[in-house]
C-alpha cells in the first residue's frame, strides 16, 4: 500500500473517534474506497481458515486405459470424502479434470491454466515424461504435485521437491525383475523399452540392480515414442539376432500390445524365449478383463508384476461398488488413485488444524516478464504450499492399497509385488516380491509381520509355464543368429604341437586341444559357427596371457589351446571346465643308483650313525653303573669292565648279550633300549633291502625347495607364465632363469648342466614334461608338483557359452571320449625307467629322535634314582661305622665315596654288620664292668654302715 493511502487511513481512523455515532455510518462509503487500508486486494486474495471449497485439479490422458478408469476412481474418492463428516469438517473438495492428450506441451498449458484458478494441489500427470515438465511449474508456484502412475525413479530426486509419488517407484519393480533373473540363473537380458524418460530411467535402474547381482543387460532395444509397427518390427528383428533370449519389456499399455503383436509375427513367442513385462501388462489384463482371445493369446507364458495390495474389508467393499460404476476391471492404478484423494484430504485437514490459510501471492519473477500473451502475470504462488507438502508426507493411514506412509526419501513404505504367469485366459500367481523378503511364495504382509525363514531356492517361486507351453526352464540364450562366426584365437605353437598346432601352409589346426573343443561343440544342442584364427608368428611359442587379453579387448570371441587357468587370467576372461589337469613340476637329469663297497652305510645319514653309536656306548655305561655293585658279571679289573661295557652295548643290536641284569633300574633301561634297537634294526634292514634289490634313480636336485636353495640356472618354457610365477611367487632371481623353446633345447640344456652353460633343472607344466619324458629316460620329474591348475578354453566375461562348453566337457569325460582323445595324441611308449622309483632319502636322525629322547630320559632318571639310593646307603654306612667304633669318622670326601661305590654291595653290608656287632659287644662289656663296680661300691657302703 502506498504511503499516501496509509496516511489517509490513519487520518480517517482518528477523525471517526471524535465524531458522533450517527455520522460514522455516513462515512462508511468513503471508507470502503480505502479498503486497501485493511486488505491488499490487488496482490493478495485471502479466504477464511476453513473455506467452503478447496480446489484441486487432475491432469490425465483421458483416452488411455489408465486415464479412463482413473477418472472414475478420482470422482468416487471425491464423493466419498465430501460425504464423510469426519474429514475436512464440512469443507468441500472440488476437483477439475484436464486432458493432456498425450502431449507434453498441452500438459504444461493445462498446468498453467490450473495454477491460475487458485488450486492447492494437482493430481497427476499419468506419465513420467509429463511429470518432469509439470514438476518445474509445481516447484515454482509451490503447489504439491501428486502422481499415482509416474514411476520414474529420478522424480524422487532433490530437483523436484514438490513432486510426491503415491505409488511405488520403478526402482523396486526393477529390483524384483533382477531377483527373478538371478533366481532362474540367467546372466544376461535384453531390454525393450520406449525411448523416453520413463523407459530410459527405468532401464537404467534395471541395469544397476542386475549389476549388483552379477548380471547385466547385454543389449538395449529402444523404441521411439509413437513408433509404428514397422518401426517396432525393425527393432525386434535385431533383438532376435542377439544371443540373449530373456527379454524385459518396459513400456506403456498401448505400445506394449503392439510389441507383442509384432513379436508374434516374427515367431518370438515360441519355446526358448523368456518374456518379462513390467506392471503395464498386469494393468492391461486387470482393466480390459476379459481380454479378446487374440490379445491373450500373444501373452501366453509371460511373467509380469503387479503391485501387491492387501485384501481387506475396505478393498472388497470398494470392488463391489466399482462393478456398479463401470464395466472396466479394477486395477491397482484405480486403488492408488482413490487413496491419493484421501491422502490429500487428510493432509488438508491437518493443514487447516495447524492454522493454514488458502492464500496466494504473485510471483515476482513473473512480474513484467515477456510472456504477456501467456498471461504469466496471473500465476500466483501458493503461500501454504510448503506446509501442505509437509502434511502430505506426514500422513499415516490405511487405504485400499494398504498402509500409506512415506519414508524419508518420499517413497511409500513396504513396496511389494505379485509375480504373475499368464496362462490360458488369465493369470496365475507364482509368488511375491518385497524389498523386505525378496522372492517368496508367502504373502508379503505375512512376511513383514514375521521375519522370513531361510527357505531353499526351490520354494521361492512356484512352477512356471513358459512360452511354447513348456514347463522346462529356458536356457535363456542361444547362439546369435546374425550369420557371424565366432573368431577363436588359437596359439600357433612351435613346440609340443601334439597339444595344438597349425598345419603348415593351411588354416587347419590340429592337436589334443582342438579335438576336445570340436567334440564339445558338436555335443551342444545348437549350432555354433566358428572359425579358428592363428595367434602368433610361428617362430616362437606365443604368450597365452596375451591371447586371453585379446579376448578381453574384443579381438577374439574365444581362445582354444593349451591355456592354463591362472588367477591373473581369470580376471580377464571366463574359463570352461578344465579338460586336462596340470601343474608345475621340476625335471632334472637322473642317474641309476648302483651298488658299491659301502652300500651298507647308505640307509642311515652320517649323523644318524654317529648318534646311534654314542647311544650304544652311553646305554652300556649306564647299565654298567647300575649293575656294578650288585652284579659280578660287571665287576673285575678295569680292562675287563671296559670290554664288558662295549660287548654288552653292541651285542644288544642282535640280542646276543650274555650278561644278566639284576637291578630293577637296569632292567628298565635295557628293555627300553632293546625297543629302540628293534626299531633301528627294522628300519635299517628295510632300507638296505630296498637299496640292494630295487632299481633307483638319483639326482642332486630333490625338488623345488632344493632348486630354490641352490644358485644354479633354471630353464622354463619361453613366453609361459612360469617365469612370472618363479619370480613373483617363489622369489627366484630372474638372472637364474633361461628361456627354452623346443624339447630339444630342454634336452641339450639339461645334459650340459650348469658347468657347460646349461641348466640344473627345467620347471614347466606337467602335461608338457610328461610328453617330453616319454622318450627321454635320462631325465625325470623330481619332487612333488608344487602348483595345481588345469587347462581350459577362454571366453569373454559372462559368456553363457562357457557354461555350456563346461557341461559338454563333463559329458566327454563321463562317456570316455576325453580319454580316447588323450590316448590318440598323448600316448607314447614309455621308457623302461619310468616304472622305477626315485632314490629314497637316507634315514635321518629326525625320524628317530623321539625314540632316542625317551631312552635318554630313562637313562638319566635311572642314574638319578641310583645316585640318590647310593648316597643314602653311603650315609647310613658311615653312621653305622661311627656308632660301632665309638669314635668320630670323617665322611663325605669324594675319594671315600668313590671307594664305597666301587665296593660290592654285599661286602659293604657285611662289613657294616660286623662293625656294628663288634661295637655292640664292646659296649656290653663296658656296661657289665660298670654294673660290677656299682655293686661293689654298694657292698662296701653297707659294711661301713653296719660297723
Amino acid at each position: 500500500m502506498s504511503p499516501y493511502r496509509t496516511l489517509v487511513c490513519f487520518s480517517l481512523v482518528a477523525f471517526v473517534r471524535e465524531m458522533p455515532i450517527n455520522l460514522v455510518w455516513a462515512l462508511l462509503v468513503l471508507v470502503v474506497d480505502f479498503s486497501g487500508c485493511f486488505t491488499e486486494g490487488v496482490n493478495n486474495t485471502s479466504v477464511s481458515t476453513r473455506p467452503d471449497v478447496v480446489n484441486i485439479a487432475s491432469i490425465l490422458t483421458f483416452d488411455s486405459i489408465i486415464g479412463k478408469v482413473a477418472k472414475i476412481a478420482l470422482d468416487a474418492a471425491i464423493e466419498d470424502v465430501n460425504s464423510d463428516p469426519t474429514i475436512l469438517n464440512g469443507t468441500e473438495l472440488k476437483i477439475t479434470l484436464h486432458d493432456s492428450n498425450y502431449s507434453g506441451f498441452l500438459s504444461m498449458m493445462e498446468a498453467l491454466q490450473v495454477m491460475e484458478k487458485e488450486t492447492v494441489a494437482v493430481i497427476g500427470p499419468q506419465s513420467s515424461v509429463l511429470a518432469h515438465v509439470i514438476s518445474h511449474v509445481a516447484n515454482e508456484l509451490q503447489v504439491p504435485l501428486l502422481s499415482f502412475t509416474a514411476t520414474d525413479p529420478t522424480l524422487s530426486s532433490l530437483q523436484y521437491p514438490f513432486f510426491v509419488r503415491t505409488t511405488h517407484s520403478d526402482l523396486y519393480q526393477m529390483a524384483a525383475i533382477a531377483d527373478i533373473v538371478t533366481y532362474y540363473e540367467w546372466r544376461q537380458v535384453t531390454a525393450i523399452y520406449i525411448d523416453d524418460d520413463h523407459g530410459r530411467n527405468g532401464i537404467i535402474s534395471l541395469a544397476d540392480q542386475l549389476a549388483v547381482r552379477g548380471c547385466k543387460i547385454s543389449h538395449k532395444a529402444p523404441i521411439r515414442p509413437w513408433a509404428t509397427k514397422t518401426d517396432i518390427s525393425d527393432v525386434l528383428v535385431q533383438v532376435a539376432l542377439m544371443e540373449s533370449r530373456v527379454l524385459v519389456v518396459h513400456t506403456y499399455a498401448g505400445s506394449g500390445l503392439d510389441i507383442l503383436d509384432v513379436a508374434k509375427n516374427l515367431g518370438m513367442l515360441e519355446s526358448g524365449y523368456v518374456w518379462i513385462a513390467t506392471n503395464w501388462l498386469s494393468t492391461v489384463i486387470d482393466i480390459s478383463s476379459p481380454l479378446p482371445a487374440k490379445t491373450i493369446g500373444v501373452m501366453q507364458g509371460f511373467l509380469t508384476l503387479k503391485s501387491y495390495t492387501k485384501d481387506s474389508k475396505l478393498t472388497r467393499k470398494f470392488a463391489s461398488e466399482w462393478r456398479n460404476l463401470t464395466d472396466f476391471g479394477l486395477s491397482t492404478s484405480c486403488l492408488y488413485a482413490y487413496d491419493t484423494i484421501w491422502l490429500l484430504a487428510r493432509a488438508l485437514d491437518a493443514f487447516f488444524d495447524q492454522g493454514g490459510n488458502i492464500s496466494f501471492s504473485r510471483d515476482l519473477k513473473l512480474k513484467g516478464s515477456k510472456g504477456e500473451s501467456l498471461n504469466l502475470d496471473s500465476l500466483s504462488i501458493f503461500n501454504g504450499g510448503k506446509l501442505l507438502l509437509q502434511d502430505i508426507l506426514k500422513v499415516k493411514m490405511k487405504g485400499l492399497t494398504g498402509v500409506i506412509e512415506f519414508t524419508s526419501d518420499k517413497d511409500l513404505v513396504f513396496p511389494a509385488f505379485e509375480v504373475l504367469n499368464v496362462i490360458g485366459t488369465g493369470v496365475r500367481r507364482i509368488g511375491y516380491w518385497s524389498n523386505y523378503s525378496g522372492l517368496s511364495t508367502i504373502r508379503p504382509d505375512t512376511v513383514y509381520m514375521k521375519p522370513p525363514s531361510q527357505s531353499s531356492n526351490s520354494e521361492l517361486l512356484h512352477s512356471v509355464i513358459w512360452p511354447g507351453q513348456t514347463i522346462q526352464k529356458p536356457r535363456g540364450w542361444v547362439f546369435p543368429e546374425n550369420g557371424m562366426q565366432l573368431k577363436i584365437g588359437v596359439p600357433n605353437r612351435v613346440s609340443y604341437q601334439e597339444f595344438v598346432g597349425q598345419v603348415k601352409h593351411t588354416d587347419v589346426f590340429k592337436g589334443y586341444c582342438i579335438d576336445v573343443f570340436t567334440s564339445a561343440v558338436n555335443s551342444l544342442p545348437y549350432a555354433v559357427p566358428y572359425k579358428f584364427q592363428s595367434f602368433g608368428d610361428g617362430l616362437q611359442n606365443p604368450s597365452n596371457t596375451e591371447l586371453v587379453s585379446s579376448i578381453n579387448a574384443g579381438v577374439y570371441d574365444a581362445a582354444v589351446g593349451d591355456i592354463a587357468i591362472t588367477t591373473n587370467r581369470t580376471r580377464l576372461a571366463d574359463f570352461s571346465q578344465p579338460f586336462i589337469e596340470s601343474g608345475l613340476v621340476v625335471v632334472a637329469p637322473v642317474r641309476r643308483s648302483s651298488s658299491s663297497t659301502w652300500a651298507f652305510l647308505r640307509p642311515f645319514s652320517p649323523l644318524m650313525w654317529c648318534v646311534s653309536g654314542l647311544f650304544f656306548i652311553a646305554v652300556g655305561a649306564v647299565v654298567w653303573t647300575l649293575e656294578h655293585r650288585i652284579n659280578d658279571e660287571f665287576r673285575g679289573p678295569p680292562r675287563k669292565q671296559i670290554v664288558t661295557v662295549l660287548w654288552f652295548s653292541f651285542s644288544t643290536l642282535f640280542s646276543s648279550h650274555r650278561e644278566n641284569t639284576l637291578s630293577t633300574l637296569g632292567r628298565i633301561v635295557v628293555i627300553l633300549w632293546l625297543f629302540v634297537v628293534l626299531i633301528i634294526n627294522s628300519s635299517y634292514t628295510a632300507s638296505l633291502t630296498s637299496i640292494l634289490t630295487v632299481q633307483k634313480l638319483s639326482s642332486p636336485i630333490k625338488g623345488i625347495d632344493s632348486l630354490m636353495a641352490s644358485k644354479d640356472p633354471i630353464g622354463y618354457q619361453e613366453n609361459s607364465f612360469v617365469r612370472n610365477y618363479l619370480i613373483g611367487e617363489l622369489g627366484i632371481h630372474e638372472a637364474r632363469l633361461i628361456p627354452l623353446s623346443l624339447p630339444e633345447d630342454y634336452e641339450k640344456a639339461l645334459k650340459d648342466g650348469p658347468d657347460k652353460g646349461g641348466v640344473a633343472a627345467v620347471v614347466d607344466e606337467r602335461a608338457y614334461l610328461e610328453l617330453f619324458l616319454s622318450t627321454r629316460c635320462e631325465f625325470s620329474i623330481v619332487g612333488q608338483e608344487f602348483t595345481k591348475n588345469g587347462w581350459g578354453f577362454a571366453f569373454p566375461k559372462d559368456s553363457p557359452l562357457a557354461a555350456d562348453i563346461s557341461t559338454a566337457i563333463l559329458k566327454l569325460s563321463e562317456n570316455g571320449d576325453l580319454q580316447r582323445i588323450h590316448d590318440k595324441w598323448l600316448m607314447r611308449s614309455a621308457c623302461s625307467s619310468q616304472g622305477t622309483t626315485f632314490e629314497v632319502d637316507q634315514l635321518e636322525l629326525t625320524s628317530f629322535q623321539g625314540l632316542f629322547m625317551i631312552c635318554g630320559l630313562a637313562c638319566v632318571f635311572a642314574l638319578i634314582i641310583y645316585l640318590a639310593l647310593t648316597i643314602r646307603q653311603f650315609t647310613k654306612h658311615h653312621e653305622t661305622v661311627r656308632e660301632s667304633s665309638g669314635r668320630s669318622v670323617r665322611s663325605g670326601t669324594l675319594q671315600t665315596f668313590f671307594s664305597f661305590v666301587d665296593e660290592k654291595e654285599e661286602t659293604v653290608k657285611a662289613r657294616s654288620k660286623r662293625k656294628y656287632t663288634e661295637g655292640r659287644s664292646s659296649r656290653e662289656k663296658e656296661d657289665d664292668a660298670s654294673i660290677d663296680n656299682y655293686k661293689s661300691s654298694r657292698r662296701d657302703l653297707s659294711l661301713n654302715t653296719s660297723v
